[in-house]
């Protein structure tokens, strides 16, 4: 009975330190790297900003409130040109006095602008999509590091994977060394050999776990998550279809400019446009409205205001002018994006086809290389090999392996790269 309770505990400790192993793909590994990079945060500065703008340009159509006060002085007043003293019958004419007072509150509302503010609104838009566009473009670039430091990683869990091959090789061959020193049929030179290249596997299997770690910390720097040497991270598909379309960001982030300029172009019309405006004052002052009688009054005026500038149709022309110089030149750079890109897809897929070519020898370098080592340990089993000799074989067949596995992650980095260059 005790030992099935062993057993199912030490069962259940497998079971738990396999379920707490981190375990990530190439794609969560970008999702979380972007969503918790700190430019995202820009996302939301940028709708708040244009929330904040799109709300202060609504209120143009708010009444407009303006409370003014004055008190002057003037060395003269209007009297009238001509002397009624000799006149048959008295007229008495006020006199203005020279000092007057005047406190108004102006009411101002605005009917129609010619436009403008709808333009406002639209240009702040386009801003924001811009704004947006770039943010989602560095954004982009972040996943190009995590593809490097993702297949980097991969690439030393394959020289791992053959440090491990090779040592149980050497295990193996050092049991058949041991066995004829034993036998009076081998020198100690050749066990020292043996153990010599013990220690160089472990120097390299030293360097490239530190190497893993680095990188492991560096990915977990990006994703937010805690990851360790004993993460792994599983190897993508390959994915043979492969198109010339792209969609990258900077595309979307182009057309964002172009509308951003066309919707500058409305606000050039809406300048020159008619302003409506209805208005009203009221006072308190002396003189009032009336300005015969002297004395302080209460007055009220209103009515409707029209306010056209032509000012801005000398300009018209070279603003438009501008603007579409402005598109031509994000067209410019969107042609030059594009054949920049194109460049470098024709070079990946060149690159997919060499690490295919490859590929396709490193078997059979593997399969010559492995029939030479063993010919290699029959020969030292017969005594017509030297212990130098049968480890430079087995080293070869190492070094096979090494090149196999570094062209494989070579050819995956290979393909999602070409799909990170084209925007998928």
């Amino acid at each position: 009975m005790k030992k099935i309770i062993s057993l199912i505990l030490c069962f259940m400790f497998i079971a738990t330190a396999s379920y707490s192993q981190t375990v990530l793909t190439l794609e969560e590994c970008k999702q979380l790297a972007v969503d918790n990079y700190p430019l995202i945060k820009q996302y939301g500065l940028i709708e708040q900003a244009e929330e904040y703008t799109l709300q202060n340009i609504s209120k143009n159509y708010l009444p407009q409130f303006g409370v003014n006060a004055q008190a002057t002085y003037q060395s003269d007043v209007t009297k009238l040109p001509f002397d009624l003293s000799s006149m048959p019958i008295a007229v008495d004419i006020p006199t203005m006095s020279k000092d007057q007072y005047k406190a108004t509150l102006d009411v101002s509302q605005l009917v129609w602008d010619g436009g403008a503010t709808a333009s406002q609104k639209k240009i702040t838009k386009a801003n924001t999509d811009v704004g947006n566009r770039q943010v989602e473009v560095n954004l982009y670039a972040i996943e190009e590091k995590i593809n490097q430091l993702y297949f980097g990683i991969l690439s030393i869990d394959k020289q791992l994977e053959i440090i491990d091959l090779t040592e149980q090789n050497l295990i193996s061959n050092k049991k058949i060394v041991l066995s004829m020193f034993n036998n009076g049929m081998a020198m100690q030179s050749d066990i020292d050999q043996i153990d010599v290249e013990f220690l160089s596997l472990e120097q390299s299997r030293i360097e490239q776990k530190n190497l893993r770690k680095a990188s492991i910390q560096m990915l977990s720097l990006f994703t937010h998550k805690e990851l360790d040497d004993e993460t792994i991270l599983q190897k993508p598909q390959d994915i043979i279809a492969l198109n010339s379309t792209i969609t990258r960001p900077e595309l979307s982030l182009y057309n964002a400019q172009i509308d951003m300029y066309k919707a500058q172009e409305s606000s050039i019309d809406a300048k020159n446009m008619p302003h409506v405006n209805l208005f009203a004052q009221g006072g308190y002052g002396r003189p009032g409205l009336n300005m015969l009688e002297d004395k302080f009054k209460l007055y009220a005026v209103g009515g409707v205001k029209v306010n056209w500038n032509f000012g801005s149709l000398y300009t018209k022309k070279n603003e438009k002018r501008l603007i579409d110089n402005n598109i031509n030149n994000v067209e410019v750079q969107r042609e030059t994006f594009l054949f920049n890109t194109k460049v470098q897809l024709t070079k990946e897929q060149l690159e997919i086809k060499k690490s295919t070519e490859l590929l396709e020898k490193d078997d059979e370098i593997i399969r010559l290389r492995n029939r030479v080592k063993i010919a290699g340990e029959s020969k030292y089993r017969n005594g017509v090999y030297q212990m130098n000799e049968l480890i430079r074989d087995i080293n070869a067949e190492a070094v096979a392996y090494q090149s196999k596995a570094i062209h494989e992650i070579q050819y995956l980095m290979n393909i999602y790269n070409y799909k990170h260059i084209q925007g998928n």
